[in-house]
């Protein structure tokens, strides 16, 4: 039988089965299926399934559909819990990822990655979700830096132990994508039945909402989506394609990457908690133009690879105060709205992710450095958005022009 448990009451439980400690379990499941994933693939791809940037740009194309139809979470949080959805999500991800390797063409990794996808988009829209109700407002900024840093520490033991073992044991893609994949499923099935369901204060609406008043924060979404894509797809494809870097030195400046998030994101979480999303935000994106733009010149003035690499970690550093968006909207949202506005933020977040990658791959093979030029010209039109976050923002004060026109709450 189903046991309940309020979230007033959640602090009688033992420390580990909290809910906090649950989003801490996840938080660490999820990343060893996605980080291995994530490791492997460019290498995978070109080595065995042979592919070229306009089939590596089909790949996340078709990796990003079930982000954009996210939205479809609510229809499913009418007949299942989210705290479930959440998990069962993870386990999907967990065993797609299992068998990756067993598909080593483009109809078959279109297949499987679209699965692992459904698995991955699902988690994390829940799981938004979930951080936001169940941490208090005025703990979210620092708890989701510690979230950001124990995902980031499950990537590190992930990459450490390819780096070390990869050519040491002469590892095959099978194994590796079979064991990481197959932790995170069993993790997810313990989650599933060792920890109760617990219910927050506030029910959530189950039906499609679009409200004016969080105008700014789709907005953001959205660039947000296009700008990532952008990284992801082809920064750590350029590494592989451009300058040959093997699996254990991907994974190794991935390893890297992980460290410097382990190290800052809690020193994040408290930088927005004292200087707000705005400003925390404006410095995300003032760093990325500089990097998109460096990205760049690496193809218009051949600049080396050691730049190429010290750029992928700035990078992610600068991607890790994104929880920054996350906490904006916490304090201007309806505290009813979090479910809902969660899986329509992820649509949105997704729409430029499902033609952007294959239409830039096209794009990729005739100008590199033109893929970059295009995201710092992003970052710039996040940057414009960003500043206009009032400081203290809150329902009633969503922009800083709130003050001066009086915004229907619908």
């Amino acid at each position: 039988m189903m046991h309940l448990v309020r979230l007033s009451e959640a602090g009688t439980l033992p420390l580990w089965r909290r809910p906090v400690s649950l989003l801490f379990v996840m938080a660490f499941a999820m990343p060893v299926a996605f980080a291995t994933w994530s490791a492997l693939l460019n290498n995978f791809v070109i080595e065995v399934a042979d592919f070229d940037g306009v089939d590596i740009g089909w790949l996340h194309t078709v990796r990003e559909i079930p982000g954009f139809l996210a939205i479809g979470v609510i229809a499913l949080i009418m007949v299942i819990r989210e705290q479930v959805l959440g998990v069962v999500a993870l386990m999907l991800l967990g065993a797609a990822t299992a068998v990756t390797a067993w598909f080593p063409s483009l109809g078959g990794l279109l297949t499987v990655t679209m699965l692992s996808s459904i698995g991955f988009h699902y988690y994390e829209t829940v799981n938004q979700s979930l951080q936001l109700q169940w941490i208090d407002k005025d703990r979210a900024p620092q708890t989701l830096g510690w979230l950001v840093a124990a995902g980031s520490a499950a990537s590190l033991v992930a990459y450490g132990l390819l780096v070390v073992t990869w050519k040491a044991f002469d590892l095959s893609y099978a194994f590796v994508y079979l064991t990481a994949g197959g932790f995170t499923a069993a993790v997810a099935l313990f989650c599933l039945l060792a920890y109760p369901q617990f219910e927050a204060p506030n029910p959530q609406v189950k039906r499609l909402i679009l409200r004016r008043r969080y105008w700014l924060y789709y907005l953001l979404q959205f660039m947000s989506g296009a700008r990532r894509q952008i990284f992801v797809v082809f920064a750590a494809f350029m590494m592989v394609e451009r300058f040959g870097f093997e699996v254990h030195e991907v994974t190794a400046l991935f390893l890297i990457n992980f460290l410097a998030n382990m190290a800052f994101a809690p020193l994040m979480g408290r930088a927005v908690a004292k200087w707000g999303e705005r400003r925390a935000l404006a410095f995300e994106y003032v760093g990325l133009i500089a990097v998109f733009l460096a990205y760049g010149g690496i193809y218009y003035f051949g600049w080396g690879v050691a730049l190429a690499a010290a750029l992928y970690v700035i990078d992610h550093l600068f991607f890790a105060l994104a929880f920054a968006l996350k906490t904006y909207f916490q304090k201007i949202a309806d505290p009813g709205d979090i479910a809902p506005t969660a899986a329509v933020a992820f649509t949105i977040n997704h729409i430029a992710a499902v033609f952007l990658p294959a239409a830039l791959g096209y794009l990729w093979v005739t100008s590199p450095g033109g893929v970059f030029a295009l995201a710092a010209g992003m970052a710039a039109m996040s940057l414009i958005l960003a500043l206009m976050i009032p400081r203290h923002p809150e329902p009633g004060n969503e922009t800083v022009f709130s003050a001066l026109v009086a915004t229907p709450a619908e």
